[in-house]
């Protein structure tokens, strides 16, 4: 244990937290434009076919984001907000789109029953 004299002389520093959604730079939702819409395989135990894109925002910064839900339209020069939220057995993927917002919007096919207001879904 420290004594005064040396805390005087050298003050205890608390440790910075890591911040996880560096690419948004504290804002809680950043635009971007997609530059390639792809889909890919999760880590080991899981095994699916997950819908990503690689998207540059509009600080000029690349990042690779998972789109969420049932099926989209989201293609090559879409533009899309992003938010922070990692998907889990996707490495390298800490960022989310938006469902309807901008060029990625909800598709009228999908009927919801729940987890609607995540959407913008009235109840039926």
């Amino acid at each position: 244990m420290p004594t005064f004299n040396q805390l005087s002389k050298k003050p205890r520093i608390e440790k910075k937290h890591k911040i996880a959604v560096k690419a948004l730079e504290g804002c809680p939702f950043k635009r971007g434009v997609c530059v390639k819409v792809y889909t890919t395989t999760p880590k080991k135990p899981n095994s699916a076919i997950r819908k990503v894109a690689k998207v540059q925002l509009s600080t000029k910064r690349k990042i690779i984001l998972a789109i969420p839900g049932i099926g989209h339209k989201l293609m090559q020069h879409s533009t899309v907000i992003v938010r922070g939220g990692r998907a889990n057995d996707l490495p390298g993927v800490r960022y989310k789109a938006v469902r309807g917002q901008l060029d990625f919007m909800i598709e009228d096919k999908v009927v919801r029953k729940n987890k609607r207001s995540k959407y913008g879904t009235k109840q039926q």
